[in-house]
């Protein structure tokens, strides 16, 4: 028998009538029943009710609409042909569907319902089917899909605060915003990987944010900024007395995480003391301060980062391997800016706005050459030096209509052995080589021409001429005049 769709709008009355109009249309309820009969009765009443209904005879065709339709409850009789209830209930795993199943059989078939209960079934109802009874049933679902809906939603919300910090488009990128997403729910230490610069602070912080401790502390510590004599007291605390100028006691910054995440930064720094503590904490969970010999228990999430290969420490006999391993339990690797020049860019734009609004600075459109050689640069800083050169171009050229792309890092020499290189790997002509030395010219100095002209020992009428025919070419735009 065919898919028929009925909707019709009812007061109604008994449990499921309690829903407003707009709720009950909203919900949808597929009925999979072989017996023409109680179908039709079944599609009467939950139409009088206000729900729109979706009627098919057998298992495929329930199948074929699960698959392609936003449904919320499927009443599901176990004698379906072609395709037969059991059988659609054990292809619930491979369905995109958030709709629960509420079995129908005869008595007589009470062991197929304990069945199909097992294999995920919401409810059972018995045949002949009682009205109130399945209103009631019914009601129940429906509150259910609305608040599985409304955590996923929430979960997504909050998916999207958790990395709206980090900016990344590209594919590495998006594997690696999965990566967080999939660990942030659980407890599994983490440790971060990646260059100086890359954004592994971020990470860590998104952990945190769409993990279920986002409302706890979130604890930093660069453990290469704090003395090696000091790091063992500022993580695990002391008590007074225990060294000289400890006038108090204090909890150590693993017992104010307490509840949240500590996030340990350029671990690999830690001295083999700390190692042997901290290894201690991750497997008692219980912290000891300095001086007491009173344990104190503790319940964090550890994130750990750093910028160098844990494992070589290891192989040297630097960094213990038993510490190692609990730090390694879910390994995320932040890639490098070069290996995501796709991200340059819309990186740029936001840390133009950001720095704008923060210094109160007009933004400057940033020229396609100054975009060209930001793209083409390997930048050996990361993120962090491209925001650095975006902040500090802003506040030295206030105004300004476009800046150069000057490293104050590297200076003018760097720059020019850098365009002679290019140049010399990519097989340039002369007259490639004199026009991005004159557009490079013209961008360090804001392309103000009579300066350009000044440093290269020709005229402003030359430069105008050569700019003239670079625009005839289609090599630079108008806009850079």
């Amino acid at each position: 028998m065919g898919t028929s769709v009925r909707v019709a709008r009812g007061a109604g009355d008994g449990p499921a009538a309690a829903r407003s109009d707009d709720e009950r249309s909203a919900a949808v309820v597929l009925l999979a029943d072989a017996d023409a009969t109680s179908r039709r009765e079944l599609e009467a009443l939950l139409l009088d009710r206000g729900f729109r209904v979706m009627s098919v005879g057998d298992g495929q065709a329930a199948l074929d609409l699960i698959d392609r339709e936003v449904i919320d409850v499927v009443l599901l009789a176990l004698d379906l042909p072609k395709v037969s209830g059991l059988n659609v209930l054990a292809a619930m795993p491979a369905l995109q569907t958030d709709a629960r199943f509420v079995v129908m059989a005869e008595s007589s078939t009470v062991a197929s319902a304990v069945e199909a209960m097992k294999a995920g079934a919401y409810d059972f109802l018995e045949k002949p089917l009682d009205s109130d009874r399945l209103l009631q049933v019914i009601g129940r679902v429906l509150e259910d899909v609305s608040a599985g809906r409304e955590v996923r939603c929430i979960r997504r919300s909050a998916s999207e605060r958790g990395l709206s910090a980090i900016v990344g488009r590209t594919a590495v990128m998006h594997r690696m915003f999965r990566l967080v997403e999939r660990v942030a729910p659980t407890r599994a230490n983490v440790l971060v990987t990646g260059e100086t610069g890359s954004g592994k602070d971020l990470v860590a912080r998104a952990v945190h944010d769409l993990s279920p401790r986002a409302e706890a502390p979130f604890i930093a510590v660069s453990c290469s900024a704090i003395p090696s004599s000091l790091l063992e007291a500022e993580l695990f605390g002391h008590t007074r007395g225990s060294f000289t100028g400890a006038v108090q006691s204090r909890r150590g910054l693993i017992e104010e995480a307490g509840g949240g995440t500590l996030f340990l930064d350029e671990i690999s720094t830690l001295s083999e003391d700390v190692q042997v503590k901290l290894l201690r904490v991750l497997q008692d969970r219980r912290v000891q301060r300095v001086g007491s010999s009173n344990p104190v228990s503790v319940d964090f999430r550890l994130v750990a980062a750093t910028n160098t290969d844990l494992s070589r420490l290891v192989q040297r006999g630097d960094f213990r391997e038993d510490l190692f391993f609990r730090l390694d339990v879910f390994p995320i690797e932040v890639p490098p800016l070069r290996e995501r020049p796709d991200d340059i860019l819309p990186l740029a734009d936001h840390f133009l706005s950001r720095f704008a609004a923060e210094h109160e600075i007009t933004a400057p459109r940033l020229s396609p050459t100054t975009l060209s050689r930001m793209v083409s640069y390997g930048w050996p800083g990361n993120v962090r030096e491209l925001e650095n050169f975006i902040e500090r171009s802003l506040i030295m050229y206030p105004g300004a209509r476009s800046f150069p792309f000057d490293l104050p890092r590297t200076g003018q020499v760097h720059e020019e052995a850098e365009l002679i290189e290019r140049a010399a790997e990519d097989h340039w002509t002369l007259e490639r080589l004199e026009r991005e030395y004159l557009l490079s010219t013209l961008e360090r100095n804001l392309w103000r021409q009579s300066a350009a002209a000044e440093i290269l020992g020709i005229n402003r009428r030359t430069i105008h001429r050569k700019l003239n025919r670079y625009r005839e070419q289609g090599l630079v735009p108008a806009l850079e005049e």
